[in-house]
């Protein structure tokens, strides 16, 4: 960790922020335009679906890829390559080509979606640690409400100018996000490695790809069950393959073993079931905003003035982003997680009971947005409390890959729902109503499993904590001599090791460090560890249970120098 000074780390968090936000609002420009990408290259509706479908398989693929070489040296390489990757995708859109050339700009454009874990990394890597968690939140934030404020604006420039000008939207802002990243973006610390699972990336973009299309392609499960059946089953069958992969890799995507922590596993449950309500809530009400009256409901918005609708969905968001670190003070995050779900399942209330005008409307989206906002700024606190500062980027694309494939079958579902409440042109009314009848029962899901996971997730401490005052403290300390293999020490200290170590009962706090030096001459150690518990008790029953037993098997595989261990009671100097 390599905190920036303050006159460099002021900026930093603007940067980080515009970063998310236009590579957010870029990947969403699909979802208003797939109707003018039809009529205009002249293709069909389900094809041009596939502009918005497209960039999210992009982004659910790349999201794991960047996470892994952004835990490694050479981040801002990877942020600054994949930022010109979306730039010359940009520029496809733009460009008078035939509809093959669009998809692979959409796809190009997609795969920025994976650098907002990097953004999160970045944070925690250079802030200090009280600045850090404000803004991983606020990152969080702006990746969602991101498609808020793009959906107004591509909208407007399509009216006035077609697709190609909405699109060009996309090439002005992501060039400005590459010229802000180069001059803003600060090198990875030192002493960490990276290598990409190609096979694995392979593996899990066909399961995605399968994933994706189902949620994308309603009518094949109302017209061709079996095949959707089978390829359902095709997916899972990869998906599977790709966690087997994973668990026998030494240079995973993404750390599976990970998901045997309560926190992370608890956290990206409710992260996909919270991510399907939420994003049927939104398809909702924009979908009845721009239905016509001739139907019997609806206000027959274009689609700028329904872009409009979600103006509040963004404002509040951004108010519940800047809230909830103040409030993370007081309240645990996964109490946070739920109270978020509870806020967003008042959403689909008011939709399903009052929908009869627009301010009806606009005051549901409000409270979907203030709740979103909520829970994602407090998402990566569940996940970070129990994530080594160099996996930061790993943990949370994995988070994200959830959230996109969440986000597709909230999508889905409402066009299942609608379309089996349809009538000749449109659904009927009362359809709307079983939709939110069933995101009520998500964010129930939801909000429970959150609160299951704040039952049984031991508290955190800081400094200001009463126990991280107390003079018995407990610490150990494990000193490395230099190992035959330095870089494989690295890469498996850290994808392997560390996660295994935070699985251990009893400890308040751990950290470690590869850049150790002596005061004169060559340092005698390679790497330190150490880690806190409440007392000598505590370490002795941590270090003899199952998972201390683990992490002591474990050691032999990568540290073939040796290993140290001491251990103390620590002693408050100032009492």
């Amino acid at each position: 960790m390599t905190v920036l000074p303050s006159s460099k780390a002021r900026p930093l968090v603007p940067a980080l922020m515009f970063i998310a936000l236009v590579v957010a609002a870029v990947g969403s420009l699909g979802t208003p335009l797939v109707t003018s990408v039809a009529t205009t290259l002249h293709v069909s509706l389900d094809s041009a679906q596939w502009t918005l479908t497209i960039a999210l398989l992009s982004g659910a693929v790349a999201t794991p890829v960047l996470g892994r070489l952004g835990a490694g040296p050479h981040r801002r390489t990877t942020i600054l390559a994949t930022l010109a990757l979306v730039v010359a995708g940009s520029a496809l859109t733009v460009l008078p080509l035939p509809f093959a050339w669009l998809l692979a700009g959409r796809a190009a454009q997609g795969a920025g979606l994976g650098l907002t874990a990097l953004m999160m990394g970045v944070a925690r890597d250079h802030l200090p640690e009280g600045r850090s968690a404000a803004a991983i939140a606020l990152i969080s934030v702006v990746s969602i409400i991101g498609a808020g404020v793009g959906y107004p604006l591509a909208g407007l420039l399509a009216e006035l100018g077609g697709v190609r000008a909405a699109y060009s939207l996309g090439l002005f802002v992501t060039a400005a996000a590459l010229l802000v990243a180069w001059r803003s973006i600060p090198k990875a610390p030192e002493g960490r490695s990276a290598r990409v699972d190609v096979a694995g990336a392979l593996v899990l973009a066909a399961g995605l790809f399968l994933v994706l299309f189902l949620a994308s392609q309603r009518s094949l499960w109302s017209h061709h069950l079996r095949v959707a059946v089978v390829l359902a089953i095709g997916a899972v069958l990869l998906l599977c393959v790709w966690v087997a992969s994973e668990l026998r890799s030494r240079t995973p995507l993404v750390d599976v073993r990970a998901l045997r922590h309560p926190a992370v596993a608890g956290a990206n449950i409710a992260m996909f079931v919270g991510g399907s309500g939420m994003y049927l809530l939104l398809t909702l009400i924009t979908r009845y905003a721009q239905t016509p009256n001739s139907a019997g409901y609806g206000f027959g918005l274009t689609t700028f003035e329904a872009g409009l609708v979600l103006v509040p969905f963004s404002v509040l968001g951004s108010v519940a982003g800047k809230l909830t670190p103040r409030v993370r003070e007081r309240i645990d995050a996964p109490l946070l997680l739920a109270g978020s779900a509870v806020v967003v399942g008042s959403g689909f209330v008011l939709f399903a009971a009052e929908r009869s005008n627009l301010a009806e409307l606009l005051t549901a989206m409000g409270v979907l947005g203030f709740g979103v906002g909520s829970f994602s700024a407090a998402m990566p606190g569940v996940i970070l409390a129990v994530t080594p500062k160099s996996e930061t980027s790993s943990a949370m694309s994995f988070n994200y890959v959830v959230r996109s494939v969440g986000y597709a079958l909230g999508s889905a579902l409402g066009g299942l729902i609608l379309g089996a409440g349809t009538g000749r042109l449109f659904p009927n009314d009362g359809a709307y109503t079983t939709a939110a009848l069933v995101g009520i029962a998500a964010m129930a899901i939801t909000a429970l499993t959150s609160l299951t996971l704040a039952r049984h997730r031991q508290p955190e401490l800081d400094s200001t904590h009463p126990r991280a005052k107390e003079p018995n403290m407990h610490k150990l300390v494990v000193l490395y001599p230099e190992p035959a293999d330095p870089d494989h020490f690295r890469d498996y200290y850290v994808t392997h090791h560390l996660p295994l170590v935070a699985l251990m009962p009893g400890l308040l706090a751990w950290r470690y460090s590869f850049d150790v030096a002596a005061t004169q001459g060559q340092p005698p150690y390679f790497a330190v560890f150490e880690a806190e518990f409440a007392d000598a008790a505590a370490m002795t029953a941590s270090r003899s249970s199952p998972q201390g037993r683990q992490v002591a098997a474990d050691v032999a595989n990568y540290a073939t120098g040796g290993a140290i261990v001491i251990h103390y009671p620590v002693r408050d100097g100032t009492s």
